[in-house]
Parts: structure tokens; C-alpha cells; sequence
């Protein structure tokens, strides 16, 4: 796992590819709080829903992806995007919001990379501080964006493969969404 800090809980959407008896047993081994958002509530996991779009979607897109040479590209592309997300792109978090009659005035905190955020949380410890200054020191911002770019062409190009292979062959349906 890839977090700097212990996960303490879980809260899951409903849907059975979220609770399943595997989630189920690894949240119990690794003593994981596990809890689920109240049913026919979408909101519920808004700030989520927003992080799938901005980051996963966006970097991604709709279409589908098989086999074991996409399955490599994404989790590669994922780990890219992770490090050039938490350590180069900054995020304003919402302070409060109050509301004039109709209008609603939201304030916002100053932007802040969720790196420096992380290390400015009293709980962190000293060893996980110096762990993700070194990590950040060996990051180069510039490099990530070619290597995300790159990987993003290879996962399209083979995703055009797939779709004019499958255009060819009678009866065979295109395995991907054209929202990209």
C-alpha cells in the first residue's frame, strides 16, 4: 500500500463490487474499520466521485482496457499520476461557506499539494517526513508529465487497436466507450 500513514477505516459505497466477502476478510486481518454509505445517498462519496473524474477519468478516459499489457501500462500510469498528483498539484480545501440571502460565499484555504499538507499534520512521524522529503527530492515534475503522456498514448493506441479489430469481424460490438 501506498499510504504514509496507518488506514484506520474504510467507508465504502453499497454496490457488490465494493462489499464483497474479500474486502471483507482483508479489512478484518489488517483490524480495518469497515463501514458503508447509507443507501440511494450518491452524495455520500462526492469529494471521492470529484477525485475519480479530476484524476482517474481525466487521465484515463472511458475506454476499455484488457489484458495483461494494459493492466501493466495502467497500474504504471497510476503510480506516475499518484506521485505527480500528491506531490506536484495543489488543491484548495473548502474552509466554510455562508450564505446571503440566494448567494453563498465559499472561502478556501490556501493551495497546498496534498505532500505539504501531509507534513504539516501533527501526527506525522519523523521517519515518514524524511521518507517522503527523499521521495520528493527524487521526483522531477517535468519527466512525470512526458512518462503520463507517454503511457496514456500507449494505453489509447492499443485501445484503437482492439476497437478497428473488432470493426472488421461480423457480429463483434467495439469493447469501449467513445467519450474519450
Amino acid at each position: 500500500m501506498h499510504l504514509p500513514f496507518a488506514l484506520l477505516g474504510i467507508d465504502s459505497d453499497n454496490g457488490s463490487e465494493f462489499i464483497n466477502q474479500e474486502l471483507m476478510r482483508y479489512c478484518r486481518s489488517e483490524h480495518i474499520t469497515f463501514t458503508r454509505g447509507r443507501a440511494y445517498k450518491k452524495n455520500d462519496g462526492c469529494f471521492i466521485e470529484q477525485k475519480n473524474y479530476s484524476v482517474a477519468r481525466r487521465a484515463v478516459g472511458y475506454a476499455r482496457y484488457e489484458g495483461a499489457s494494459d493492466l501493466k501500462c495502467l497500474n504504471e500510469l497510476y503510480r506516475q499520476l499518484r506521485q505527480y498528483t500528491n506531490f506536484f498539484q495543489p488543491v484548495m480545501k473548502l474552509v466554510r461557506k455562508e450564505r446571503h440571502g440566494a448567494k453563498v460565499k465559499k472561502t478556501y484555504d490556501a493551495p497546498k499539494t496534498p505532500y505539504r499538507r501531509l507534513l504539516a499534520l501533527p501526527g506525522i512521524a519523523k521517519a515518514q517526513r524524511r521518507q517522503l522529503d527523499a521521495q520528493y527530492a527524487q521526483l522531477n515534475p517535468a519527466q512525470l508529465e512526458r512518462d503520463i503522456t507517454r503511457l496514456q498514448q500507449r494505453l489509447i493506441r492499443g485501445a484503437h487497436t482492439r476497437s478497428r479489430a473488432c470493426r472488421h469481424r461480423p457480429g463483434v460490438q467495439p469493447r469501449h466507450d467513445t467519450r474519450t
